[in-house]
């Protein structure tokens, strides 16, 4: 097909409307190159290089058809990607026009059932918007194509997010449907402010990509550089929003997360409203938000829903489980190992007594523990998840029952190991908790060669490590380092809403004032409702009858 197609156009003058490059064009590696490429005024060759470009494409539809009196038109579109119904209403529209004029413009602006309609002249474009779900229209005698909006492949139902649940507050989350993802923002955030600058990245995938943020908020050096970084983006295809994650985050040898991910339309919304940048990407239900900070690992949306006392509650246990997760393996191995006079006398004969006929050190019978445990928890994520739950629970009681009987580990490590488990499932964000648990090893490495004094030493390392990291200019230990004392008020506990007046202090945004704090101030300057002017009904019936008495 390719031969017969490049011995057709070589016999055709240019005078006819052949554009030169048409010759060639076949021999394309990615569709960006073709939109150097444009149409043909005639219909037959535009017809041959299609068919020669979809050859063995199946689900790819040709429909020939003549809009009245007999011209001859065509339909390109993907069977399974289009409105069918939509689809038909269109031809039918057309069959049935009459009056001889076929201009292209004519035809988009007062024929066609609709909303959405492009024009284009490449077949670049054609065909980017053809392989994403649209149908280009093409006429006799016209070089250039209608780009008709009228997708209709198959989504998941909006449901409530896996990754992310909670108590109180909305139960939606996002789908893999970009344009599903773009308009619940919006129902968030009614404004003209809310910008949506949509992109395209991957030779092979052409993946569709929104950048979200308000413009009234967000700094224009931050869209730069997000709409920057993406640009430089060179990649045959991109199928998840994680490689685009890794591809343009600050220091991709870092353990922590660097850009946030969330399937929640309310974070999303809240990160905006603080002066940051959202990026959707289609195919996936799962959006980033950048910049992103350590103590925001820490924190969840219904931090924000509940009262700001329970908020600070769940914050502080949150940070304490942090540190357990992080160091009570390498803390109960230093302790056995190098300092037992740190612990009570009846404490550590009871330890001894424990690990008297267990066969390993201390380290080894930690990290044979540790990463049993780690091994049972991703099972029990990769399991159906009908068994799944039940696998990792029951594989963790059973294997950590019997390795305390056969002698291989003491009871004290199986309680060990358990808490710092639990305690890892405190963390709210996903990646946040995978760093830990990643670095839980090398600090017990640390902490069985050198007790106290390599603990101390690889928590100074990680520190200095987590100073010197920076997402997208901000500072990662912001507000702690530098210090924000403005921001202290949303760290470790969570302040009430009337006291948050201001936005972040470390996230350089437009307007910093988030609310004014009259309210309050007016419900304590009037004292509130004292309860004089509420009647109670046994005191209404009373001053009745005192009435008719009288």
């Amino acid at each position: 097909m390719k031969n017969i197609l490049r011995k057709r156009t070589s016999d055709k003058p240019d005078e006819n409307g052949e554009s030169p490059s048409l010759r060639d064009s076949l021999d394309y590696h990615f569709i960006e190159e073709l939109k150097k490429t444009k149409l043909s005024l005639l219909l037959d060759e535009n017809h041959e290089f299609i068919k020669a470009m979809f050859q063995d494409c199946s689900d790819v539809v040709v429909r020939e058809f003549q809009i009245e009196p007999n011209i001859p038109s065509l339909l390109l579109f993907v069977d399974g990607l289009t409105n069918t119904q939509l689809l038909n209403d269109t031809m039918k529209s057309l069959m049935l026009l009459g009056g001889g004029e076929t201009a292209i413009e004519r035809i988009a602006s007062t024929i066609l059932p609709v909303s959405q309609t492009q024009i284009s002249d490449n077949y670049g474009d054609l065909l980017v918007s053809v392989l994403g779900g649209d149908a280009a229209l093409l006429v006799e005698g016209n070089a250039k194509a209608i780009l008709l909006g009228i997708r209709g492949t198959e989504k998941r139902t909006v449901g409530e997010p896996e990754t992310e649940t909670v108590v109180r507050g909305p139960k939606e989350g996002f789908v893999e449907s970009i344009r599903t993802n773009t308009s619940m923002i919006r129902r968030k955030l009614k404004t003209p402010r809310l910008k949506m600058k949509s992109m395209s990245v991957g030779k092979e995938s052409n993946t569709n990509l929104v950048i979200c943020y308000l413009d009234d908020l967000a700094m224009p050096s931050l869209i730069e550089e997000v709409v920057k970084r993406i640009e430089l983006i060179k990649i045959d295809a991109i199928l998840e929003s994680g490689m685009i994650e890794e591809l343009i985050q600050d220091n991709a040898f870092s353990p922590f997360p660097q850009m946030q991910y969330t399937e929640r339309p309310d974070v999303v919304a809240g990160a905006l409203l603080q002066g940051r940048v959202a990026i959707l990407t289609d195919g996936t239900p799962f959006a980033l938000i950048v910049p992103f900070v350590f103590i925001q690992i820490m924190q969840t949306s219904e931090d924000y829903y509940e009262r700001f006392q329970i908020g600070t509650l769940l914050r502080m246990l949150r940070y304490v489980f942090l540190f357990l997760s992080l160091t009570t393996p390498a803390l109960y191995v230093a302790i056995t190992t190098y300092h037992q006079d740190l612990l009570p006398t009846t404490l550590m004969l009871s330890v001894a007594a424990s690990r008297e006929a267990i066969p390993f050190p201390a380290a080894v019978e930690a990290f044979i523990m540790e990463i049993t445990f780690e091994a049972l928890r991703e099972a029990g994520i990769r399991l159906p998840k009908a068994v799944g739950s039940a696998v990792s629970i029951l594989g963790a009681l059973v294997v950590g029952q019997a390795a305390v009987q056969a002698g291989i580990v003491s009871a004290p490590m199986v309680i060990v190991v358990s808490i710092t488990g639990i305690a890892s499932f405190t963390i709210p964000r996903f990646n946040g908790a995978i760093a830990v648990r990643m670095l839980r090893f090398p600090i017990l490495l640390a902490g069985s060669l050198f007790g106290f004094y390599g603990i101390f030493f690889s928590l100074m390392i990680l520190l200095g490590h987590m100073a010197n990291l920076r997402s997208f200019g901000v500072p990662y230990l912001s507000p702690l380092g530098p210090l924000s004392a403005g921001d202290m008020k949303d760290v470790f506990i969570r302040a009430p809403w009337w006291q948050m007046e201001k936005r972040p202090e470390f996230m350089d945004t437009q307007d910093v004032q988030r609310m004014d704090n009259k309210l309050p101030q007016q419900i304590k300057k009037d004292g509130g409702l004292d309860g004089s002017s509420i009647i109670h009904e046994h005191k209404a019936s009373e001053e009745g009858q005192q009435n008719g008495k009288s």
